[in-house]
């Protein structure tokens, strides 16, 4: 049995997910003048880059990687960089039971503990708020290149890195911050 929140004794929780993002665009209504079709624009190639993401939803504050995959490699590159990131205080990691997770293959750095999420319960991981606002942005957009598609996630996340409290509003839940604080030593 996993170990509940406060028998971790972290100072930090954060919430880890990771999202496709591809040249195959998701479609979305538009308004176009009555009687028109609305103009639909479709790329066929299926080339996508995954975003990894880690946001303490109490503060706002977040650690994002662009990567190639959805493996026990990149998972573990993940780790170690949010490690290095958050490296002066014990962390809480909230994730889904996703194969790369609970690989055999990843080592997980000091001090940085996994707490499982129920299965099919995506709706209490504030990530998945952030990915829903992303995909808003960038639907119904066409790429050219995995070059420009990463400039532009790169852009549109520049607005919550130099606003942390535009992105603690959005992923900030009040039984998220209560609980953690409540169960994390002052």
């Amino acid at each position: 049995m996993a170990p509940t929140l406060a028998e971790l004794e972290v100072e930090h929780v954060l919430a880890f997910d990771e999202a496709r993002f591809g040249l195959k665009v998701t479609h979305r209504r538009l308004w176009c003048p009555f009687g028109e079709r609305p103009p639909w624009v479709h790329e066929h190639q299926y080339c996508w880059l995954w975003l990894y993401a880690a946001v303490e939803p109490s503060t706002g504050r977040s650690l994002v990687l662009l990567l190639a995959h959805t493996d026990a490699v990149c998972f573990q590159c993940f780790l170690d960089a949010v490690r290095q990131e958050f490296a002066d205080r014990p962390l809480g990691l909230v994730l889904d039971s996703s194969g790369s997770h609970t690989s055999d293959k990843v080592s997980w750095p000091p001090e940085l503990f996994p707490i499982p999420l129920p299965s099919y319960s995506p709706e209490l991981n504030p990530a998945e708020r952030w990915f829903e606002e992303l995909r808003r942005l960038f639907a119904n957009r066409i790429f050219d290149t995995l070059a420009d598609l990463e400039q532009a996630l790169t852009e549109a996340l520049r607005r919550y890195w130099d606003n942390p409290g535009r992105l603690q509003r959005l992923t900030g839940y009040p039984w998220w911050c209560d609980t953690v604080q409540t169960v994390t030593p002052s």
